[in-house]
Order: C-alpha cells, then sequence, then structure tokens
C-alpha cells in the first residue's frame, strides 16, 4: 500500500477499513507519521484539576460523574484548585488540565448554591475564573476541558488558556437511542459539539478533540466522525490535535459488561486517522488506557502520548495508572524515537499570533524553547 500527500477520501478510508491487511495499514501510517513528524514524540508534563464531578449527563461509561451526596460528588474550591496546581508546580509540571462535568447547575440546586457562593450562575464562569487564578498564580498553563461550550465561554477561556479540548466522542446521532450509551447524556448531540469545535475555529483557538472507541459505534461511524473533525480543520484551521480513546470496561457503570476494542481494532482506527488526517496532524493515543501494550500504539502512526502527570491520577480512568515518565521515554527511544516534552499548546501554533492572548503567550515563551516545546 503506497502513501501520497493528497487526503484520502471518506470512500478509500472506508476500503482501508475493510480490506487492507493491518500490517499494510500500520506500514503506510508509520510512513507519513515520518514524513510530517520525523522520529520525535511528544507528551505533556501536566496535572489533572478535577474541578466538579457533578454532570447533568449519565453516559453509559463514565465513572467520573457523580450526583450530590455519592462519594467523591465535589466542587474544588480556589483553595484546593491553587493548592494543587502549586503541588504540580513544584513537580516540573507546565499544563493544567481543567476537568468537569458538563453545566451540573441545569439540574442540581446543590452545584448552583456553590456557584452562587462563589460569586458565579455557571460553571463555565467559574472554570475561567479557576484558569485566570491558576495561570495567574502559579504559571501552569491551563487547558480546559469543560464540555460543550458557547462562544461567551470560549472568548472568556481564551483569555487564560492555552488550548482548549472538547472531544467529539462520535458524530452519530444514533448512539443517543434509548438503551445506546448517549441516551441520556443532553450534551452529547453531535451537532452541539461540532458547533462548540467550529466556534473554537472562528476564535482561533488551539483545539484538542478525538473519538471515543468501542462503544457501540461502526467502523462507519467512527470514519465518518473523523471527517467531521477534518472538515471543520480544512475551514478554520484549529485543531491542534485528534485523540484515538478506546473504551475501557469499569465495575460501576451500565456498560460493565460490554466488550472493550481489540489492541488490533485501536491500531486500525489510529493508523487510518493518520491516513485521513495526513502527515501533519498531531496524533495521540492515551498510553495508560492501553496497559503494557502501549508502545505498540507507535506502530500506529501516533506522534503523541498526550498529557501524563506526576501528581495526579487519570480521574477520568482512575484504575489505568499513567506509566512512569522514565518507562515512557524509555520505550520510546527503544523503538527508534526522541520523547520530548511539549506545552499545552503544540509548537506549530505557539508561532501563529492569532492563538494566544497576550498573557498566555507571555507565559508560554518562558515555558518554552526554540521550537517551541517545553524548556
Amino acid at each position: 500500500m503506497r502513501t501520497t500527500l493528497h487526503p484520502v477520501t471518506r470512500e478509500e478510508a472506508l476500503h482501508q477499513a475493510a480490506q487492507v491487511p493491518l500490517p499494510a495499514l500500520l506500514a503506510a501510517a508509520t510512513e507519513l507519521r515520518a514524513q510530517g513528524k520525523g522520529t520525535v514524540i511528544t507528551y505533556s508534563k501536566k496535572v489533572f484539576v478535577p474541578l466538579t464531578t457533578l454532570c447533568r449527563d449519565y453516559c453509559s461509561y463514565c465513572t467520573f460523574r457523580k450526583d450530590p451526596g455519592q462519594p467523591g460528588a465535589h466542587f474544588m474550591t480556589p483553595s484546593e484548585v491553587l493548592a494543587l496546581a502549586e503541588r504540580a508546580r513544584h513537580a516540573g509540571c507546565k499544563e493544567a488540565l481543567f476537568s468537569l462535568g458538563d453545566q451540573p447547575e441545569k439540574i442540581f440546586p446543590e452545584a448552583r448554591e456553590f456557584l452562587r457562593a462563589q460569586g458565579f450562575a455557571r460553571t463555565l464562569d467559574y472554570l475561567a475564573a479557576m484558569c485566570e487564578l491558576v495561570l495567574e498564580k502559579t504559571g501552569l498553563l491551563p487547558h480546559a476541558n469543560p464540555g460543550v461550550m458557547d462562544r461567551s465561554a470560549l472568548e472568556r477561556l481564551k483569555e487564560s488558556n492555552a488550548s482548549v479540548g472538547l472531544m467529539l466522542e462520535n458524530v452519530s446521532p444514533r448512539l443517543m437511542r434509548d438503551g445506546l450509551p448517549h441516551a441520556k447524556a443532553p450534551d452529547k448531540v453531535p451537532a452541539l459539539r461540532l458547533r462548540t469545535i467550529e466556534e473554537a475555529g472562528k476564535l482561533s483557538i488551539a483545539f484538542t478533540t478525538g473519538i471515543l472507541i468501542g462503544i457501540g459505534e461502526t467502523m462507519e461511524e467512527r470514519i465518518d466522525s473523523l471527517f467531521a473533525i477534518r472538515t471543520l480543520h480544512e475551514k478554520y484551521g484549529h485543531i491542534q490535535e485528534v485523540i484515538i480513546q478506546n473504551f475501557r470496561a469499569k465495575p460501576d457503570i451500565p456498560m460493565a459488561a460490554h466488550p472493550e476494542p481489540s489492541l488490533e481494532d485501536m491500531l486500525r482506527t489510529i493508523a487510518l486517522a493518520r491516513l485521513i488526517f495526513g502527515p501533519q496532524m498531531n496524533i495521540q493515543a492515551p498510553p495508560n488506557l492501553s496497559y503494557d501494550d502501549f508502545p505498540r500504539l507507535l506502530d500506529a502512526g501516533i506522534n503523541d502520548w498526550g498529557g501524563i502527570s506526576p501528581v495526579t491520577r487519570d480521574f477520568i480512568n482512575p484504575e489505568a495508572a499513567w506509566p512512569q515518565i522514565t518507562r515512557l521515554k524509555a520505550e520510546t527511544e527503544s523503538r527508534g524515537f526522541t520523547l520530548r516534552q511539549r506545552l499545552a499548546i503544540y509548537p506549530e501554533f505557539l508561532e501563529r499570533a492569532e492563538f494566544l492572548s497576550p498573557p498566555v503567550r507571555a507565559q508560554a515563551n518562558l515555558l518554552s524553547i526554540n521550537g517551541g516545546n517545553a524548556l
């Protein structure tokens, strides 16, 4: 299978998914990665800030979200946020990843009461204030991942965030039908998520998105989701990273007995993403969700491991520990690659004036070296 620099079409991608043997697909994907990224594999040293676990969505695969009164249900106070960020700064982290439930104030009086006590009406406004606090007091670069956002929320987040994220997960509304994973998740309407990604493009915000595989979608729906992201990137040029994330079953979720995608399925999907997006896109797969098999993900054309934290666990997948950075480096370099630490914004976006507010740019410049990676 020969690779070319012209983007593959949907029909070509469907053919490759169904007909091309996996070794040939992997070879084509790794050749494309080499054309665009050489032998450099990146990661971000981060702290995971779970601002609130309250969420109005009830996705069938999620253990992060909680209802008020459940163990682990919590809104972090400003002092808790700052204390965690300070710990991370002392540990050498440069990114503060804010993850949180989607619009809990819409259904929970407890969320409204907490926000009111802090002087806010919306979780998104409280998030923006906490991002500003962390940037000002610790110098960590915030990356907010709060779910669906409107234009006003994105505008304010841009003032303090190096990049913003929202997983598309899947573009198919079929997954919202009764009995399927998004049936009770109003913020997983694909059109709402696509609109958020598009608004970020209009505002020149470096954006991280991706798909979640193994939740009941078809390969065609995966491919359509990747093409939906590509279409927005072709229009606005703001997608800095595409994540291919695999579902992992957990005991206390409705999908506890749902089969997980195999490693081969994961490799095929990553390789297709590389072929769909071409040599220049940053393609990531979380190493902790492939356990000891994570080095194999390099065979499929990724060039980034995502955020790795020496301070906090992965609160979305608490059973899956991140590999130690020393092991990540050893496994990566034993396969002929160079591991480099990046910032929450990729170097190619750091170079472009329109993508960062003045305070974020000033701090990013302090944390980066020539070429835009982290000091």
